[in-house]
């Protein structure tokens, strides 16, 4: 699993007849450091998250166990929405809608 931030939708009017009725958002993969991410993921989003909210992405079975089927074609999933984040040093942030941490 990952922690991510929506950065966009996707849309396909052509596709696997698995992936029918399925959200399917970029996400950028959260890092520790101060630069963020270069990579993106498409993930399905059967929970209803939306651009700009951090984001917990499953992969593999896992993610397909909350798409709701072993048979679809789909490896990454949206299977949380993140309220707040607690690091080994103690402190707890939420993250800014520009991705910058704020202290709770």
């Amino acid at each position: 699993m990952l922690v991510g931030r929506v950065v966009g939708n996707v849309w396909a009017t052509k596709k696997s007849p698995t992936l029918d009725g399925m959200r399917m958002l970029l996400v950028a993969p959260f890092t520790t450091g101060d630069k963020g991410s270069d990579e993106v993921l498409v993930a399905g989003d059967p929970i209803g998250a939306g651009i700009g909210e951090t984001v917990l992405v499953a992969f593999g079975r896992a993610a397909r166990t909350v798409l709701g089927s072993q048979d679809v074609g789909w490896q990454v999933a949206v299977v949380g929405i993140v309220d707040a984040i607690q690091l080994a040093d103690g402190g707890t942030f939420e993250l800014a809608d520009d991705g910058t941490r704020i202290p709770v």
